[in-house]
Order: C-alpha cells, then sequence, then structure tokens
C-alpha cells in the first residue's frame, strides 16, 4: 500500500507535488498557531497577551510603511516578467527592502520618544520589530522564488523548523523572564528564530544576483507598489485597528482578551486560505476564457462550506474559548460570532476581488480598501472610546463586521463595474442569492450566540447537526471530489 502511493506520488509532476506540500506546509502553519496559543495564554496575563498582541498588531502596520510589501506581488511578477534576469531583479529588490529598513531604523532611533509614545511600546520591542520586518521580508523574497521555480523541499523544511522552534524558544524565554518583561521576551523568541534561520536567504540571492542598487528595477517596483500601499495598509489596519484602539482606550487586559476571540475565529481563514488556493487559478482561468458565467455554481457551494464552519465555531465558541485559554478569558466567547462572521465575508470579498485583480484594475482595489478601513477607525473610536458611546471591546467585534460586509459590497460594485467593461457586462452572481445566504447567515450566528448560557440547547444543536451531516455524508463527499477535481485541473 505505501508503496503505491510512494509510486503514485513520484509520478506526479513537480508543479503538483509542490502545490500540495505549500498547502500541507501553510495548514501546519496554521496547526502551530493553533496549538500554541493555549500554552501562551497560560503563561501570560490577559494584559501580557494584549501587550504582546498590540506589538504584533502595530508591526503589520510598520511592516507595510517600511517596507511597501515588495515582497508581495510585485516580486512575483518581476520574477516571471524578467526571467532573463531574475536572480538580478532579486538581488536589487532585496538591496532595496535593505535601504529602506535601514533609513528607517535610523530614523526611529532619532525620534525614538515620539514613536515609542505614538505607538506605547519601548525602544527594545521597537527594535526587535525592526529587525524581525527585515527577516522575515528577507526569507518572502526567497521563498516567493522557490515558489516560482517549484523548489519546495528547502522552503517547506525552513518553514516547518521555524514555525516549531519559534513557539518553543519563546516557551522557554518567557518562563525565565521576570513578569514585566514576559511579552518582550515572547518577541525575542521569534526574533532569535528568524535571525538564525532566514538571514543566510539574503546572502544567497545577493552572491546569486551580485547586484545590490538597479536603478531599472529599483524604480519599477516601486513604481508598481507605491500606488498599492493604501490597499495594503488599509487591509492590515481593517485587521489590526481594533486590538490597537481596545488598548488605548480600555486596556492591554480587554486587548488580551479581545485578541484570543479573533484568533480562534481566525481559524476560519484555514477554511479559506484552502478555498482559495483551489478555486483562484480556475476562476482566473474562466475569466480568461471568457465563461465567468460558470463561476457562480462552484462559489455559491464554497461560500456555503465556509458559512457552515462559521457557524459551527460560533455554536462552540465558550468550548473553544476554554479550550484554548484559562477562565480569565471567558468573556472572550461574545467576541467570537461577530469575528466569524467576518471571515465569512472576508471570503465573499476574494470572489469579487478576483475579478479587479485579474485585470489590474488596482485602483478599485485601493479606493474599496482605503474607504473600509477607515470606516472601522472611525466606527471604532465612536463605540468604544470613552469620549463617546464607550461601550466596550465587544463592540469592536460588531464595528469589523459592519466594516467587513461594506468591504465586500465594495468589492461587489468595483467587479461588477470591470464586469461591464471588460466581460460585456456579464452578471457572474446574483446578488439575491448571496443577499439571501448572507443574511441567513449573519442571522444564524447572532441567533446562537444567545444560546451560550444554555449547554443544553447547543450541545442537542450540535447533536441535530451531526445526524444531518451523516444523512447527507454521499452529498459532502461529492461535494469534496468536485473541489478537489478543481486543484487537479489547476496543476494541469
Amino acid at each position: 500500500m505505501i508503496s503505491k502511493l510512494k509510486t503514485k506520488y513520484t509520478s506526479l509532476p513537480v508543479q503538483v507535488r509542490a502545490s500540495l506540500w505549500f498547502l500541507i506546509c501553510n495548514f501546519m502553519q496554521k496547526a502551530v498557531s493553533v496549538i500554541s496559543t493555549p500554552i501562551f495564554t497560560r503563561l501570560l496575563s490577559t494584559e501580557q497577551y494584549g501587550e504582546y498582541n498590540v506589538f504584533q498588531s502595530w508591526m503589520g502596520i510598520i511592516t507595510v510603511i517600511v517596507t511597501l510589501n515588495l515582497f508581495y506581488g510585485v516580486f512575483m511578477q518581476g520574477l516571471v516578467k524578467f526571467e532573463e534576469d531574475a536572480k538580478i531583479y532579486a538581488s536589487s529588490l532585496q538591496g532595496l527592502t535593505l535601504t529602506m529598513c535601514t533609513a528607517w531604523t535610523i530614523i526611529y532611533f532619532i525620534f525614538h520618544d515620539f514613536f515609542n509614545d505614538l505607538f506605547g511600546l519601548t525602544t527594545l520591542q521597537m527594535t526587535f520589530m525592526l529587525l524581525i520586518i527585515w527577516t522575515t521580508s528577507v526569507f518572502q523574497f526567497w521563498s516567493a522564488e522557490q515558489r516560482v521555480n517549484n523548489k519546495y523541499r528547502l522552503l517547506v523544511a525552513l518553514t516547518m523548523l521555524v514555525m516549531t522552534a519559534q513557539p518553543a524558544l519563546g516557551v522557554v524565554l518567557v518562563q525565565l523572564a521576570e513578569p514585566a518583561a514576559k511579552a518582550t521576551a515572547r518577541i525575542l523568541g521569534i526574533l532569535i528564530v528568524n535571525l538564525a534561520a532566514y538571514t543566510w536567504c539574503f546572502f544567497v540571492q545577493m552572491k546569486r544576483g551580485k547586484v545590490f542598487y538597479s536603478k531599472k528595477y529599483w524604480l519599477y517596483a516601486l513604481k508598481f507598489n507605491l500606488p498599492l500601499i493604501p490597499h495594503y495598509l488599509s487591509q492590515t489596519v481593517l485587521y489590526s485597528s481594533d486590538r490597537i484602539m481596545i488598548a488605548r482606550f480600555i486596556g492591554e487586559d480587554a486587548a488580551g482578551i479581545y485578541s484570543l476571540a479573533y484568533s480562534v475565529a481566525a481559524l476560519m481563514t484555514m477554511f479559506n486560505t484552502a478555498l482559495n488556493q483551489t478555486l483562484g487559478p480556475w476562476v482566473y482561468r474562466k475569466i480568461k476564457e471568457r465563461r465567468a458565467q460558470d463561476i457562480a455554481k462552484v462559489e455559491y457551494t464554497s461560500l456555503l462550506i465556509i458559512a457552515a464552519a462559521n457557524l459551527l465555531l460560533i455554536l462552540l465558541a465558550p468550548e473553544a474559548i476554554a479550550l484554548f485559554a484559562p477562565p480569565e478569558y471567558s468573556a472572550a466567547k461574545w467576541v467570537v460570532p461577530p469575528v466569524a462572521l467576518g471571515m465569512y465575508f472576508m471570503f465573499m470579498y476574494d470572489m469579487f476581488a478576483a475579478f479587479q485583480f485579474y485585470f489590474e484594475k488596482t485602483w478599485f482595489i485601493m479606493s474599496a480598501s482605503v474607504i473600509g478601513a477607515a470606516l472601522n477607525v472611525v466606527l471604532n473610536y465612536i463605540f468604544i472610546s470613552p469620549d463617546w458611546l464607550n461601550l466596550g471591546y465587544v463592540a469592536a467585534g460588531y464595528t469589523t463586521l459592519i466594516c467587513y460586509i461594506l468591504y465586500a459590497l465594495g468589492h461587489y460594485v468595483c467587479m461588477r463595474m470591470v464586469c461591464r467593461k471588460h466581460l460585456d457586462g456579464v452578471r457572474v452572481y446574483n446578488l439575491k442569492v448571496l443577499l439571501g445566504i448572507s443574511v441567513a447567515v449573519v442571522a444564524a450566528g447572532l441567533l446562537l450566540s444567545t444560546t451560550y448560557e444554555l449547554p443544553v440547547l447547543r450541545f442537542s444543536m450540535v447533536g441535530v447537526l451531526a445526524v444531518l451531516l451523516i444523512i447527507f455524508r454521499k452529498k459532502v463527499i461529492t461535494t469534496g471530489k468536485k473541489l478537489l477535481s478543481l486543484r487537479k485541473e489547476n496543476n494541469k
């Protein structure tokens, strides 16, 4: 049996094997994050856990500013577009990123008191952050090159090593640290592993390309990515601003409780990512073939799968929170429903954004993203600021849900504009179907949250769902096979 599976595996094209391992790697990263969360919530107080998550939130925002996210689309595109100069392109962008990181580090140390007060972080934490940003960027460049060339073995091995070493070292350092320095110790664990595992990637790409500065490629990358910075920054702000504002207005202990709920609800991103990796290339192919009308049926099915997964998480939120953290985090269960529903609308956003990315309508993408992020900051200020309604950190979950809904709606409007111009006005999705599914999902999610103090009723619902799953198992298996067939089709 094992020999047959090995033979079948080795007979697969390298693209298929690479895709499989990248999927496994992504899932394992999420899994390790899930497994380590209960450990750190028990080693850190709610305040310390909040301090660490606020650091992570700020790092997401500052990364966009410091690196311009050059390791994203512009790098992947450039490796293909400038295939003959790929090594030079890679080394020059490594050079550009190091230059920007160095410049921002100098600026920080000149005005460190101002930045420390702005971000609510210490000089040591900010120094660690800038080094983590650079080392992570170095790895992202190298990783992208490996993916383009379907070289998965070393990439997977390195990723597995880092994702286990970071939490392991973090646990040791947190236990050794004084109470006031435990969050910083957690950060230091990430930095040490990054420096040891990623720094060599910079020297490898520099040795291959031998070009630190290239006017042609520096200007190309900057011109391509600068217009996208509002989009990248808005996505990060939409994801992170609530934790930062909760810490500022309510306290880091509240931010810690909220962050745990966000981490639990964000488990749904594993489903989102897996489905998007399967559907993305297939959707692009259908757009290219001008057969966009074939997309809706498959996407509706995927949307229902995401909806079911999110509703199940909402139903079991109290148990999930109890599993992930000690009793002092129990109030986080009330934040799970709106954040989980937000993950549903983020999947819907991807359904619409694919058309904008395919036809390179970056202005549309940027506009919808900026509006969504700005609205999130404004609503958070109104609902959780002591100067306004002061409704507490749970309200931030619902303001984020509202923004995710409007974010998806904005990208739907942009998709319709793109389809009118480039696809002869074809209506890819039926708006009534999307609204019907979404209204039902939101209503069900909010209704399920009212059962948290009624465990008998909730577990009865779980039993009913289990029975339904058994009854309709053939339908579920058939649907799974159809989605897997799309992944195979993508790799032909």
